[in-house]
């Protein structure tokens, strides 16, 4: 679906160019726009290579393990159909941990574990069970403590000061998080009929 939408809006584009006369300009603001691409990924490589060894050090250091065992009382008050002693549990507080740390690398194949984990419980098949939404709503929220994506971008673009937006986002990471808690429990009340 996403390659069909990308596709139609490059043909849109060229078409639009021909249409207008402007083909030259939009060939070159393609090239422009790719090479800016290139430019930005590879200022990525130094503020993601720091951030991901010193995330990589608190993992090793057990501030990954730790963080789960701190959430875990409210993995359980977030998710009440999964049993305090499965698998799920702890690999939603791992998930959620690494999320929490900026370390979206580790957080991918934590939560795809996670899912395989609360798929193992649903007894719906193809339907996901509440866990499941839950957990997904949760994690496109996720609070992150250090935004290294944006921290990197500003430092790129020789921000004055990359890091002044980490407490705005850490506030609307905390907002996004409680307004997707409240809707998937708006949204699982109303699928249920209650």
């Amino acid at each position: 679906m996403i390659n069909t939408i990308w596709l139609t809006l490059i043909v849109l584009g060229v078409l639009t160019g021909i249409a207008t006369g402007t083909s030259a300009a939009v060939t070159t603001a393609a090239i422009e726009s790719a090479n800016r691409a290139v430019n930005i990924c590879l200022g990525f490589i130094g503020i993601m290579a720091m951030w991901n060894g010193l995330m990589k050090i608190a993992d090793s250091a057990g501030l990954t393990r730790w963080l789960a065992k701190l959430f875990a009382p409210v993995a359980r008050l977030l998710f009440p159909s999964v049993p305090d002693d499965h698998p799920a549990l702890a690999a939603i507080t791992m998930s959620l941990a690494a999320n929490l740390l900026g370390m979206g690398n580790a957080a991918t194949p934590l939560g795809l574990k996670a899912m395989e984990e609360l798929a193992s419980l649903n007894e719906e098949g193809d339907v996901p069970s509440d866990a499941m939404c839950t957990f997904v709503a949760i994690s496109t929220a996720g609070i992150t403590l250090v935004p290294t994506t944006i921290i990197a971008i500003r430092a790129q673009y020789h921000s004055y000061n990359p890091a002044e937006v980490v407490m705005p986002i850490i506030l609307m990471n905390i907002v996004a998080t409680f307004v997707a808690i409240l809707a998937d429990r708006f949204f699982s009340r109303v699928s249920k009929g209650h």
